[in-house]
């Protein structure tokens, strides 16, 4: 019906008759002359539409925004004084000699060109936000990373195998959303949060190179960068070792980069997950920015100041400084708002000292409310592990280390962004490796699996599980870019004996892991090979390519951050029969017409 996307003529095709369908981007009537600009997925062409054919001169005249349209029409070059260079067909345009109009269109609720527009009536009319070029060339920039993903493990010997969307709810971290089973009276399946434990159950299969690019669900709260339902590449290999894993994926990973959008990654470096958290605050640093904490625990033991001797001397507790070099020209009302800031990641204040002179370490060149509470050798010991100079300004973080590092670590990047302590790199990935096996947790008393409880101890670590779980490292490894994670994975247990041992220090006993893993369980005892792999957020990654500042805007049709679809206005009620079916009856139900 078409010879080609109106964005795809240009001058290769002058002197050409070419027929063209797309939607009515704009309608210009210049004396006499009417000016279409035709637009479908490719981009837009000028249509020129002439009076001397009157029947088709007045159908012009009636188009509007956003009608289809099928043009018939001659290819000719552009008056030089109007030749467009910001489009591909800005040399040409086509005269039309035929129009139809396939559909009319009622007028849209924005322009599609329009900027300004909010998410909620942009998801309200998901359909035409995604006419829009922006959403378009998002979309279609993500099928292209998801082509390079492919062409890429298909070269390295990967076969892509599906998983089950319905399978069994196992504790993985986060809540699953469960689906109620008809067939079998108050049992449900659960929507996978990810394809973990059949992917292992794979090699143990013999398939010892899987992908698979998939969905997974997870009932959890969102933000700007997490979807109830999001996309992931999975991957999964056996008979390599770590660095061989990371080696192959970190290929695919740059491979991508320069295949979709021309960019060559430089190499990533390693950075230990310990030296992450006691240099950033963060296993996903953003090593653009340049600043970095200083340890200042042991400092403030001994001082009189118990805002920081309190935390210094608590198990657990941290005090680290942030130097931000000439920051004693912050004012007073930047520094009320970074205190409001990092209120948010649970800290109390935001201490800080300005560097006036640093030859005088008293009140008279150290200027802060603080420096009368530290005493002669804690303040020279500041100066001199910061490195501070006049001019410079140091901020403290001193609590329960967790909200140390969440505080200093998001108050370092956004200082670094806005005053521009940054190394003008314009991509910075690395490997954060060697994460600890487990974390505690206070509340519940016990200890959690850091990554999952599938993780691998390194070499020499089993023998930590049971006495000293905390001491325990895992091979597992993180591909973090410019702040963001995008992608993690580690080298999985592949002997019984040793995921009995991590079950214990998870304190799952031996009927609840046989309950909820048994099937796992039971595949390990039959040859299973040394195997890990890695899952990478397709979301994030196409988010990092465009810019774009959430994954809602390279998602088709996302949810809100309240978990719903605006277009088709899910979740909704089901009626009674449906329910009756299912064997559900609900506890409270809503009043009708309840929103």
């Amino acid at each position: 019906m078409r010879t080609d996307y109106c964005g795809n003529i240009n001058a290769a095709h002058l002197d050409t008759t070419v027929t063209l369908m797309g939607w009515v981007n704009t309608r210009r009537d210049h004396g006499g002359v009417i000016f279409i600009d035709l637009r479908d997925r490719a981009g837009i062409v000028q249509v020129v539409c002439n009076p001397g054919r009157e029947a088709m001169f007045r159908l012009a005249e009636s188009v509007r925004s956003e009608y289809v349209l099928k043009v018939v029409g001659r290819v000719v070059r552009r008056d030089a004084a109007l030749v467009n260079p910001k489009l591909a067909s800005g040399e040409i345009e086509v005269v039309a000699h035929e129009l139809e109009v396939l559909n009319g269109a009622l007028p849209p609720p924005f322009q599609m060109d329009d900027t300004g527009i909010s998410e909620t009536v942009r998801l309200e009319h998901r359909v035409l936000d995604l006419r829009r070029p922006a959403m378009q060339k998002n979309l279609l920039l993500r099928y292209k990373v998801a082509m390079a993903v492919r062409r890429y493990l298909d070269a390295q010997g990967f076969v892509d195998i599906e998983t089950p969307m319905l399978t069994r709810s196992t504790p993985e971290g986060a809540r699953d959303y469960l689906v109620p089973s008809r067939v079998h009276d108050g049992m449900f399946f659960a929507l996978p949060q990810s394809p973990q434990l059949f992917k292992q159950m794979l090699m143990v299969s013999g398939y010892d190179r899987y992908y698979q690019i998939t969905k997974c669900f997870r009932d959890e709260d969102l933000r700007a960068d997490r979807q109830p339902e999001f996309t992931q590449i999975d991957c999964e290999t056996s008979f390599l070792s770590e660095e061989e894993i990371r080696a192959i994926f970190e290929g695919m990973f740059r491979s991508v980069f320069k295949e979709a959008i021309g960019v060559d990654l430089p190499a990533l470096q390693e950075l230990p997950y310990a030296e992450a958290i006691a240099l950033y605050g963060s296993d996903k640093p953003d090593l653009r920015v340049t600043l970095k904490f200083t340890e200042l625990t042991d400092v403030m033991k001994e001082v009189a100041f118990k805002v920081f001797s309190g935390p210094a001397n608590s198990a657990g507790g941290r005090v680290a400084g942030l130097l931000i070099p000439g920051g004693a020209a912050l004012t007073r009302g930047e520094i009320d708002a970074y205190t409001e800031f990092v209120k948010i990641y649970g800290a109390k204040g935001l201490a800080y000292i300005k560097v006036n002179d640093v030859t005088r370490l008293d009140e008279t060149g150290l200027q802060s409310p603080i420096v009368k509470n530290l005493s002669p050798v804690a303040l020279a010991t500041i100066i001199e592990r910061t490195g501070a100079k006049s001019g410079d300004l140091v901020f403290f973080g001193a609590d329960r280390a967790k909200v140390v590092n969440d505080a200093l670590g998001a108050l370092r990047a956004r200082i670094g962004h806005e005053k521009g302590h940054v190394s003008g790199e314009a991509w910075k990935p690395l490997w954060v490796v060697d994460f600890p096996m487990f974390e505690y947790d206070d509340d519940a008393k016990r200890w959690n699996a850091m990554h999952h409880p599938f993780t691998a101890p390194k070499d020499g670590h089993e023998e930590h599980l049971a006495g000293d779980p905390g001491r325990a490292i895992a091979k597992a490894y993180d591909l973090v870019l410019n702040g963001w994670e995008m992608g993690g994975g580690s080298v999985r247990i592949h002997r019984a004996e040793v995921q009995s041992k991590v079950f214990a220090a998870l304190g799952i006993g031996a009927e609840e892991a046989e309950a909820k893993f048994g099937f796992l369980l039971d595949a390990l005892k039959y040859g299973a090979p040394p195997h890990g792999g890695i899952a990478f957020g397709l979301d994030r990654l196409v988010t990092m390519m465009t810019g774009a500042e959430s994954i809602r805007d390279v998602i088709a049709f996302p949810k809100t951050q309240r978990a719903q679809c605006l277009l088709t206005e899910a979740p909704s009620e089901v009626d009674e029969r449906q329910l009756r079916e299912l064997h559900i009856r609900l506890r409270n139900p809503r009043p009708a017409g309840a929103a």
